[in-house]
C-alpha cells in the first residue's frame, strides 16, 4: 500500500511520540532494576508485572471500545506478538540492565530500526531502494561506531547483558512487523491489547511468584509504573497507528533516534553524562534519517494488494 504524503506526515509524527515514550524505556527499567550493588524489583518481576498492568488496561480499553474478536486467522501474528513486545524484548532488556548503564544500552538500541525495516519489508511485500538500504546501514553504523567510541575498547563487548540487548532488538523488531501487518486490518490500539490478554494467563501467575520479598524504594515502583502504562500499552497505540500510516520500511527509521533521547532522559534520571561526542552522533544520524526518508520504497511486482494482506 502507498501511502498518501499526508499518511506518511501523520505516521511519522505518531512514530516520534511511539520512540520518545519507549526512549524513556531503559533508563525507567534501570531506574526500577537497580544495580548489582543495590538492586531493587527484580527483570522478571519487571517484564511480567508490567504485562499484567497493561492487560488489566487492555481488558478496560477493548470492552470501552467494544472491539470486535480477533479473526480466526489473526491469533497467531498475535501470539508472535506477544512473544517478541511483550516476553522477548522486556525479558531480556529487564534482566540486562541491572548489569549496564542507561547510556550503553540506548546504543544498542540503534540496531533496531535496521532490523525492524528488514521484517517489514519482508511480511509486507516492500522493496526499499539501495539507497534507502545504505542510509539505514550508515545509520546503524554510526551508533555501533559510537557504541565503540564510548567503550574505548578495540571492537565492541558481547557481554552476556550486550547480548540479551541485541536479542531484545531481534524480538522487538519481530513484534513491530507483525503488529505493523495487523495494524492493517484492525485498530492498532487494539493489537497490543489483544497481545496482552492472550498473554496474561502465563504473565499473571509468574509475576505473582515472582513478587519482591524485600522493601523496594518508591522511585522503583514509580519507574515500573511508567513501563506498564506507557513503554508497554500507551507507547504502542502511537507506535503501530504510526506504522500502520506510514509504512513500516519508512516510519520504522525514526527510532534510529531513540538511542539519543534515551540518553538525553538518562541524565536527569540516572545522573549520567551527555558529552559533545553524544550530541555529534546524535546530529548524524538524525541527518541519516532526513535523507533516509526521502528514498524510494516501492512494492514487489507480485503485490497488488495493500500492505499486510496475504
Amino acid at each position: 500500500m502507498h501511502s498518501t504524503p499526508h499518511d506518511l506526515r501523520k505516521g511519522l509524527w505518531l512514530g516520534l511520540l511511539g520512540v520518545a515514550i519507549f526512549a524513556l524505556t531503559l533508563p525507567m527499567t534501570r531506574l526500577a532494576v537497580g544495580t548489582p550493588e543495590l538492586p531493587q524489583l527484580s527483570g522478571v518481576f519487571i517484564a511480567l508485572g508490567r504485562a499484567v498492568v497493561a492487560a488489566a488496561l487492555s481488558i478496560g480499553f477493548l470492552l470501552a471500545s467494544r472491539a470486535p474478536w480477533p479473526h480466526r486467522t489473526d491469533w497467531l501474528p498475535l501470539g508472535v506478538v506477544a512473544l517478541g513486545v511483550v516476553f522477548g524484548f522486556p525479558l531480556c532488556t529487564s534482566v540486562a540492565m541491572r548489569h549496564v548503564e542507561a547510556v550503553h544500552a540506548s546504543v544498542i538500541v540503534g540496531v533496531l530500526p535496521l532490523a525492524t525495516a528488514a521484517v517489514g519489508a519482508w511480511l509486507h511485500r516492500q522493496r526499499p531502494s539501495l539507497g534507502f538500504w545504505l542510509c539505514a546501514a550508515l545509520g546503524t553504523a554510526l551508533v555501533v561506531a559510537f557504541a565503540v567510541l564510548r567503550s574505548g575498547q578495540a571492537g565492541l563487548s558481547l557481554a552476556p547483558a550486550d547480548a540479551l540487548l541485541l536479542l531484545a532488538m531481534a524480538c522487538a523488531a519481530v513484534g513491530y512487523g507483525y503488529g505493523a501487518q495487523l495494524s492493517q486490518r484492525m485498530r492498532p490500539e487494539h493489537v497490543i491489547c489483544w497481545a496482552l490478554v492472550l498473554a496474561l494467563p502465563i504473565c499473571l501467575p509468574l509475576a505473582i511468584a515472582q513478587w519482591p520479598q524485600a522493601a523496594i524504594k518508591s522511585e522503583a515502583w514509580a519507574a515500573f509504573a511508567y513501563v506498564a502504562v506507557f513503554s508497554m500499552w500507551l507507547g504502542f497505540f502511537a507506535w503501530y497507528r504510526g506504522l500502520a500510516l506510514g509504512g513500516t520500511v519508512r516510519v520504522s527509521q525514526v527510532q534510529l533516534i531513540q538511542p539519543f533521547l534515551g540518553m538525553l532522559f538518562a541524565v536527569p534520571l540516572l545522573d549520567e553524562t551527555l558529552d559533545a561526542l553524544t550530541l555529534g552522533f546524535g546530529l548524524s544520524v538524525i541527518a541519516v534519517v532526513f535523507v533516509g526518508r526521502r528514498m524510494p520504497i516501492r512494492a514487489t511486482p507480485a503485490a497488488h494488494h495493500p500492505e499486510g494482506r496475504p
